[in-house]
């Protein structure tokens, strides 16, 4: 079995062997018994570069499949949807799809789609969008660069994902997205990348150059810290205790990356080994912050474990 992106082999599965098992069968990948499973589409099949009807009509066909499974097994599997973001129009009325009649709670979207940064005007329909109907957005990094200084040692998945993470924070932070969308509810993948390590420079930034930063807003970026979750998906415990003090433990949910080698392998895990959080926090970061970020706080008792899937 075998994916593709840009002609490029992205991840091959040996026919029978257990590597393919765990994809198809991911209970016995995360050896828990009690889980919830938040799933989405690979980012590899966005196809933003696609023509958009072609792109629409494979969104339609991914999200159908995704609404089958979650409602197969509603207490097992939460969706979200994927939209044709290179074409405004046809991404918003996929969105209202996904949501008025196929259940699913939200939408996954890439870092940026193809030329356009997060914050780029063409995108504003869709932003209107989620902020009126109240859809959650979990964003993440793909289409790294992957040519020149880039091509070795897996720079792309290492040094690319975390950059193009920040880019895209930055971007709906500087951008005005969030301020002008207060509905809005975002996530980040991978701990939001090198966002957390760097909002010192970034704010330094804003405050010494703000000819270049202070363009579409006037408060301090620290101003809409609150506003962003990010997941738990850092691999090291030391980095989950920096990520919890810059970003809030209120705002962080364990994240898996299913079913890729940089995923965690057991899920929560790292969270779990952490003597340093109490109970209550600990629960917080494996199901009830996603819970809220999701509005589906009703739908389950504390006792669930969720994870964030791709």
């Amino acid at each position: 079995m075998n994916s593709y992106t840009v002609g490029t082999n992205f991840e091959t599965v040996d026919q029978g062997s257990s590597r393919q098992d765990d994809v198809i069968n991911p209970k016995k990948f995360l050896k828990i018994d009690m889980h919830t499973l938040v799933i989405s589409t690979v980012p590899v099949m966005f196809s933003y570069s696609a023509k958009p009807q072609h792109t629409l009509d494979l969104a339609r066909y991914l999200n159908d499949h995704i609404a089958q499974v979650c409602a197969e097994d509603p207490k097992r599997f939460i969706g979200l949807g994927t939209l044709p973001m290179q074409s405004p129009e046809l991404a918003v009325q996929e969105l209202k799809r996904c949501i008025n009649e196929l259940g699913l709670v939200g939408i996954q979207i890439g870092s940026h789609i193809n030329e356009w940064n997060l914050d780029s005007p063409e995108l504003d329909p869709i932003w209107e969008a989620c902020d009126e109907l109240k859809v959650p957005v979990f964003i993440h990094p793909w289409d790294m660069e992957n040519k020149g200084r880039m091509e070795k040692y897996w720079f792309p998945w290492l040094v690319g994902m975390p950059c193009e993470t920040t880019i895209a924070i930055c971007s709906m932070i500087f951008g005005g997205i969030l301020e002008r969308y207060p509905n809005l509810k975002v996530a980040f993948a991978h701990g939001g990348g090198s966002f957390p390590a760097t909002i010192g420079r970034i704010v330094h930034g804003f405050n010494v150059r703000p000819d270049l930063c202070a363009i579409k807003i006037k408060k301090s970026p620290l101003e809409y810290i609150n506003r962003i979750y990010v997941d738990s998906l850092v691999h090291d415990e030391d980095t989950l205790q920096f990520l919890i003090k810059k970003m809030g433990i209120d705002k962080i949910m364990l994240g898996s990356d299913y079913p890729f080698p940089l995923g965690e392998h057991h899920p929560g895990k790292l969270i779990e080994g952490c003597d340093w959080l109490s109970d209550e926090d600990k629960e917080k970061l494996l199901s009830g912050n996603l819970l809220k970020f999701f509005g589906i706080e009703h739908k389950f008792n504390k006792e669930m474990y969720l994870k964030i899937c791709k």
